[in-house]
């Protein structure tokens, strides 16, 4: 786990700023931070490429794995991990290659001179690299499958830039970016949801490589991008029993390669099944050392205290309670603002660099989460629905159809998911995704409302609403949004996160496991909660209720402080540019917000520190 940046083109960065940015990468790694010209550097050659890299240590801690990593004419620079590198290694032996490091990064190279561009189509792993290959005179970047490690990229007329941040960008190229008003738009009506339904960041000159994709550029610096990765949904027949063991066997191997270490390993525990798998598996199936780092709220909504003791008590393992401090926001919110490029999306990651910082002091550089189990899974409301229609014509429907009265109806808050029937009577029903739009996009000064698009669509992956639903949270709702703050919080305090859940063998099970397996006695995750019995404890195993990862913005900042309140509603705040301000005033003057109100009042003040910040 590193921070990468570079540039390729006619005019290189002076060194100045070469050295801001690797100043600026050091949280991302503290070990070692270097630069190197792989082509060009001084007057003889037309064509410069540069690399930056700073190393967080994992896998081989040996200098001799530090980066830009050379094999013969072709260099690289990587940020992430090759979980399956043992056996690329292995293989790529068998066909001749030499190795002088134990590290995954060596591997990365090999494989590419040995399988060209396609070498991605072998990595098990999380990653964005650059590799320079002389032969071509070429640069080649890439991103996993799912996102997990970012790779932003800004092209001027001097060349393009690429790197693990924005402020990285901002430092090499030296000049400001222009904020991109719509993106913010996006995220004060309609949420983090709306963040990644199209191309865009909270900076209007700076792109994002997409997951899954290569990019290509040469020295007429063109770039050509490769899509090397599609999700399929493909439905196989197979038995229930068939569709637990083919389960557990990927969920377990996917942990298994993910253990890999040089570095002691924390993992991030909830109340929830997801967290709670994962530790448990690690601890009893692979006897991991494990120690646990757990967020204990005072608010009863989002308390998980006793399920996350459960799983304790059931291990034995080592374990550390954070409690969220009160009212300890507006500083911290400035901090993680200013880290992130980008207002923070939710509370929920507010809260998670709490757990981050924790880790890292603890002095832990590798750490689990439970992202994306909910995706592959079925783990939200609506997928209970989604799947009661998708089940409609089966002889036993209304076995299901009981089974969600009697468990699931009595938890669900939300109004619009209620009605069992709502998918077979609209199909295309989509309000709940921007929950309380409307009412904010009334909020909205005029020019805001003005400025906003909104004109999103899902994306249509297969003829099955469930299925598809399911995509969209994890490919352009939920997950991209995750991953972004997941690693960020992280890497702010040098820390490497893990999401076993998202293993390309396992998304491809999943996604061939029949609907009817995936919800069961009222149960969502079935399959999950099956392939984890007898190893995760039956407490959790067993839980319904779905609490979240989450707090009130209340418990993080104190809004009865009024000096809290002159500044959130100053009138030279830019964000009143966009909202208006007598709304936030009167959200202020409630005493107890709504979680939906209580979330839209994060985000305006989320979007007017940053606005301040790049003012």
């Amino acid at each position: 786990m590193c921070g990468i940046a570079g540039f390729i083109g006619q005019c290189p960065p002076p060194e100045s700023a070469v050295q801001s940015a690797l100043e600026r990468m050091k949280q991302r790694g503290p070990d070692a931070q270097t630069h190197r010209y792989v082509c060009g550097g001084d007057a003889s050659d037309s064509l410069h490429a540069l690399f930056l890299h700073s190393r967080l240590r994992i896998i081989d801690l040996d200098d001799r794995a530090n980066q830009p990593f050379q094999i013969g004419d072709c260099s690289l620079i990587f940020n992430g991990e090759i979980y399956n590198y043992v056996e690329l290694r292995s293989e790529l032996e068998r066909q001749g290659a030499t190795f002088h490091t134990t590290s995954d990064t060596e591997v990365l190279l090999q494989a590419y001179l040995r399988y060209g561009a396609d070498c991605v189509k072998h990595f098990e792993g999380m990653w964005s690299f650059a590799i320079w290959d002389g032969r071509s005179r070429q640069l080649l970047l890439s991103r996993d499958r799912f996102g997990e490690k970012p790779l932003y990229y800004y092209k001027s007329a001097l060349g393009c830039y690429f790197a693990s941040e924005i402020k990285l960008l901002t430092a090499l190229c030296g000049q400001t970016f222009q904020i991109n008003k719509n993106q913010i738009l996006r995220y004060l009506a309609l949420g983090y949801k709306s963040l990644y339904k199209q191309p865009s960041t909270f900076f209007s000159e700076v792109q994002e490589l997409p997951a899954g994709t290569i990019l290509k550029l040469r020295a007429d610096l063109k770039p050509i991008a490769i899509r090397y990765w599609q999700p399929v949904v493909r439905p196989t027949t197979m038995t229930l029993l068939e569709a637990i063991e083919g389960s557990r066997q990927y969920l377990f191997d996917s942990v298994r390669i993910r253990l890999r270490s040089d570095v002691p390993l924390a993992f991030c525990l909830s109340g929830g099944v997801d967290s709670a798998a994962l530790v448990s598996i690690a601890a009893k199936q692979f006897g991991c050392d494990v120690a646990t780092f757990s967020i204990i709220d005072s608010d009863a909504r989002y308390n998980e205290y006793t399920n996350i003791m459960a799983t304790i008590r059931d291990l034995g393992c080592r374990h550390t309670l954070v409690n969220i401090p009160k009212h300890a926001g507006m500083q911290r919110l400035k901090q993680l603002i200013a880290y992130h490029d980008s207002p923070i999306a939710t509370t929920t990651y507010f809260i998670h660099s709490l757990l981050s910082e924790q880790i890292s002091a603890s002095g832990y550089r590798v750490a689990f989460s439970g992202t994306a189990a909910d995706e592959l899974y079925t783990g939200y409301y609506d997928h209970f629905l989604l799947h009661l229609n998708e089940l409609r014509s089966r002889p036993d429907h209304a076995v299901y159809v009981q089974d969600w009265k009697k468990h699931i109806a009595p938890l669900v808050r939300n109004p619009s998911l209620r009605d069992p029937h709502l998918y077979t009577n609209q199909p295309d029903f989509r309000k709940h995704i921007f929950d309380n739009h409307a009412e904010y996009l009334g909020w909205l000064t005029a020019a805001g409302a003005h400025a906003l698009d909104a004109n999103f669509s899902e994306t249509v992956y297969c003829d099955s609403l469930l299925r598809n639903r399911m995509l969209n949270e994890l490919l352009h709702e939920n997950i991209p949004v995750i991953l972004h703050e997941d690693d960020l919080n992280s890497m702010c305090y040098s820390v490497e996160n893990r999401s076993p859940y998202l293993d390309s063998r396992l998304f491809d099970f999943m996604y061939s496991v029949p609907a009817e397996h995936l919800i069961r006695n009222g149960y969502g995750k079935f399959l999950l909660r099956e392939s984890v019995k007898g190893v995760l404890n039956e407490q959790v195993r067993l839980d319904r209720q779905k609490k979240g990862f989450n707090a009130s913005v209340a418990t993080l900042v104190d809004l009865k402080n009024q000096g809290v309140r002159d500044e959130i509603l100053d009138a030279g705040n830019p964000v009143f540019e966009l909202v208006q301000r007598k709304h936030v005033a009167a959200l202020l003057d409630q005493d107890d917000l709504p979680n939906h109100h209580s979330k839209f009042l994060f985000n305006v003040i989320n979007a007017g520190l940053f606005l301040e910040q790049h003012a």
